[in-house]
């Protein structure tokens, strides 16, 4: 009896280890990839597209099915930013309250095959920020609700008119319930730096599956040269800016004298 005993507690624990991987393989494979990992900023540049793809299978190698829909997020790097209101006083616009966030993301564009509000509950929207209204930003110190919410709506509106925050619902084709892609449009005005690329798969109101890529956003020839020497080297730097602003305004002066 003890021998039966010690066999089944190990078939038990045998159980236990082939458990997770065996619902692990039960989830969807969803295959993601990008046009560019890297995008070069150099003078004149207007911008770019990028067009992220992939495809959805089952672990038997099955295509995913038409029940599924896609969100593609491309976000950019953090940012610490503080915004202030503006108030009209006597016909004079002059600043009014101000509020810091801690962290911001300098670039956010969400691309979904459907409605967010058709794919997911407003719990899972936000848990996953599917959508400009479901930013989770961090502002600095003590701030009320309805503050938040002003300012909030003020900072994404602002963005959202620079092309720095988008949202493109409708815009993910899925093809014979495999093949998938999404076109994001970066504006001239993007900061450089790592921006993350993530693809749910949803499925049922559940997101059933995720990846995510790396896009390298930097600066290339002179351009790159005078921004990194403008953080490494930033007292020179501005040393040297004055004095070429000094130079500049005497040069000037003195060719409108001899004319």
């Amino acid at each position: 009896m003890r021998g039966l005993g010690i066999f089944a507690a190990l078939l038990a624990v045998l159980a236990a280890l082939w458990a997770p991987p065996l619902r692990a393989q039960a989830d969807p494979i969803l295959v993601t990839e990008i046009s560019q990992h890297e995008v070069l900023v150099r003078q004149g540049f207007t911008g770019a597209e990028l067009l992220l793809f992939g495809a959805i299978l089952e672990p038997d190698g099955r295509r995913g099915g038409d029940d599924y829909d896609i969100v593609v997020i491309l976000r950019g790097p953090s940012q610490a930013i503080r915004i202030r209101e503006k108030q009209r006083i006597a016909g004079i616009w002059v600043n009014a309250e101000a509020t810091s966030f801690r962290s911001v993301p300098s670039f956010f564009a969400l691309a979904s095959s459907a409605p967010v509000a058709e794919i997911v509950d407003p719990r899972t929207a936000a848990i996953y920020e599917f959508g400009l209204d479901q930013l989770q930003l961090s502002p600095t110190g003590t701030i009320d609700q309805a503050q938040y919410d002003r300012f909030t709506a003020g900072l994404v509106d602002l963005r959202r008119r620079l092309g720095l925050f988008q949202q493109n619902e409708n815009s993910v084709t899925i093809s014979e319930g495999v093949l998938y892609q999404a076109r994001i449009s970066l504006p001239s005005n993007v900061v450089v730096g790592r921006y993350v690329a993530e693809t749910f798969a949803v499925r049922d109101g559940r997101v059933i599956a995720s990846a995510s890529v790396d896009v390298d956003v930097r600066k290339e020839g002179f351009d790159r040269v005078v921004a990194e020497q403008s953080q490494e080297n930033a007292f020179a730097y501005g040393l040297l800016a004055v004095a070429m602003s000094v130079f500049m305004g005497w040069a000037a002066g003195r060719l409108y004298a001899l004319v």
